[in-house]
């Protein structure tokens, strides 16, 4: 089965272009929050700049993945992984997952001024 058939190759790179554009603000707090610390935190804020190409290219991807994910069952031929209804379901729940991170990373600025 491909890749761009199954719409699992858009979720992954949706998935890491959300956490990259949350790794500039988001991760420092988690991480703290945890009990991790150091000086090399201070490194994730080199991401800060290219945060809106992050979050536009997981945009992107989640298009894609939703086209491939949401299309009819009859767009799937028979013994395609698309045909599967597992196969579906699990899609759907990693593309609401993967929708849920970049929600957060594109609220999260909103938000850090209440925890500090």
């Amino acid at each position: 089965m491909s890749e761009s058939k199954s719409g699992r190759g858009s979720l992954i790179a949706g998935g890491v272009a959300a956490v990259l554009a949350s790794a500039c603000c988001l991760g420092p707090l988690v991480l703290i929050t945890l009990g991790i610390s150091g000086a090399w935190i201070g490194n994730l804020a080199v991401l800060e700049p290219y945060r809106p190409w992050f979050i536009g290219a997981a945009l992107v991807a989640m298009v894609f993945a939703w086209r491939r994910i949401y299309r009819p069952t009859g767009a799937c031929q028979p013994g395609d992984v698309c045909a599967v209804s597992q196969v579906r379901t699990a899609y759907k729940i990693a593309f609401w997952s993967v929708a849920l991170l970049i929600l957060t990373a594109l609220a999260f600025p909103f938000v850090l001024p209440l925890f500090y």
